[in-house]
């Protein structure tokens, strides 16, 4: 019995920070697009806090499993794309900045929050201490990694749509180009390169590094200004 509901709480404080950190991310695209004009992603549906409009069937499930499954070095997935029609914007391409910026600011507040309730731990009653702990600390950890991966200035990621938007013209064109192929750029980075690595023995995971190391800073100086 000690041991289902090890499981359950396991599951509990990953599963519960993971869904509102995607939830939310999307859901604040949708919001910003909403307010500066495009009303897109509302006639959709997607300006929702329903985790089930924002789950990619391969993104979100099929794919992390299966890296799970096969020892992949590396974790990897997405959620699926808010729709953002950028015609309805004022300034399109000063716009898509705010709207790209819109889901890492949510879950850089998400951490921030999750901080504050961690140090508020020895409040709470004495049996849902641990679970609270296990959840507010995953909360802050797993915002932050996705904070910092999609703030990587690769098309189609967030970051990757901010630098499409300072970039002039011309070059910002030419970038755009690798949208076209989706996420395949990223998995031949994040997990195509890892595996290979893993196969010939050699550490070939650079955007691991970049993000892992990124995100340890900004995880400790969030738990700095909290008071952990």
């Amino acid at each position: 019995m000690d041991s289902e509901l090890s499981i359950v709480e396991s599951v509990i404080a990953f599963g519960v920070p993971t869904l509102l950190a995607i939830t939310l991310h999307e859901a604040a695209h949708a919001y910003a697009a909403n307010m500066l004009g495009d009303t897109t992603a509302k006639d959709l549906g997607r300006m929702s806090l329903n985790p089930i409009r924002h789950i990619d069937p391969i993104g979100t499930i099929a794919l992390p499993l299966l890296l799970k499954l096969s020892g992949s070095p590396f974790l990897f997935g997405w959620a699926k794309p808010v729709p953002v029609d950028d015609r309805r914007f004022k300034n399109p391409r000063r716009d898509m900045m705010w709207v790209a910026l819109a889901g890492p600011l949510m879950n850089l507040f998400l951490a921030m929050v999750s901080a504050r309730l961690f140090v508020m731990v020895d409040s709470f009653p004495p049996e849902y201490q641990k679970i609270a702990i296990d959840t507010f600390k995953n909360g802050l950890i797993i915002n932050i990694l996705l904070m910092v991966l999609n703030m990587l200035p690769i098309p189609p990621l967030d970051g990757g749509k901010v630098l499409l938007g300072i970039l002039p013209t011309g070059l910002a064109m030419r970038l755009a180009q690798l949208e076209k192929y989706g996420m395949l750029p990223l998995l031949l980075l994040m997990v195509g390169l890892p595996l290979l690595g893993n196969t010939i023995g050699v550490n070939l995971n650079p955007i691991g590094w970049v993000v892992l190391n990124i995100a340890d800073e900004v995880v400790q100086l969030i738990a700095r200004l909290s008071g952990l």
